[in-house]
């Protein structure tokens, strides 16, 4: 029995437990082979099958991002996908695997955005996370990469400006962190007392930075 034959469609399930069990046991194992084929399950005909395949790729880099960084294009190229299952999970897929390939991202970090705006609310939040992820990674890419990310804090549904900042906090800097205080204290009254109490603590943090160079 091949790895594409053990994912969900092919058992006749229609839950996610037969394609996390494969995740676990392809990355425990460590097998390249196996991954390949899920990969390539990317290009089935069937569309149960190109989610079950994606979904078992973002598990395993959840577990192990180097077992499938080196697929870091075939993500990007999922983000134009017609299908937005792909679609977010593609991004999914770029957001565990940002810190090592951060170039590739930061190099197609206008695909990126574009997914970001016409996208569902997973791949928004996976979007951040993998643009907060390669910007911390470097001063150049900071510059580049964190801008888009500010501008974004300022114009997200209040319910996200939490989640977001506390994913986007990484890659602040003393030189940047102006920036985006500015914006967290614009938004806060828009927000309920939960959050803004998340929020805040993220103001705390970006205050309190130290020892991260600017860029």
């Amino acid at each position: 029995m091949t790895a594409l034959d053990r994912i969900a469609h092919f058992r006749g399930r229609r839950d996610e437990a037969p394609n996390q069990r494969l995740a676990r046991e392809l990355a425990a194992r460590k097998d390249e082979r196996g991954i390949r084929e899920i990969v390539q399950g990317l290009s089935h005909s069937h569309p149960g099958v190109q989610a079950d395949c994606v979904k078992v790729l973002y598990e395993i880099g959840y577990l192990d991002p180097k077992l499938v960084a080196g697929y870091v294009r075939t993500f990007l190229g999922l983000l134009a996908s017609r299908n937005n299952r792909l679609v977010w999970g593609g991004m999914t897929a770029l957001s565990t695997v940002a810190g090592l390939r951060p170039k590739e991202i930061d190099d197609h970090r206008k695909e990126i955005l574009q997914a970001m705006a016409g996208g569902s609310v997973i791949t928004v939040d996976a979007g951040v996370q993998a643009l907060a992820v390669a910007a911390a990674t470097s001063p150049a890419r900071r510059r580049r990469l964190l801008p888009h990310l500010v501008k974004h804090l300022a114009r997200c549904r209040p319910k996200d400006v939490p989640q977001h900042s506390e994913k986007i906090l990484r890659a602040v800097d003393q030189a940047s962190k102006a920036a985006v205080l500015r914006v967290l204290e614009r938004r806060l009254p828009e927000l309920t007392s939960a959050q803004q109490a998340r929020v805040r603590k993220v103001i705390r943090q970006a205050e309190n930075l130290q020892g991260r160079r600017p860029g």
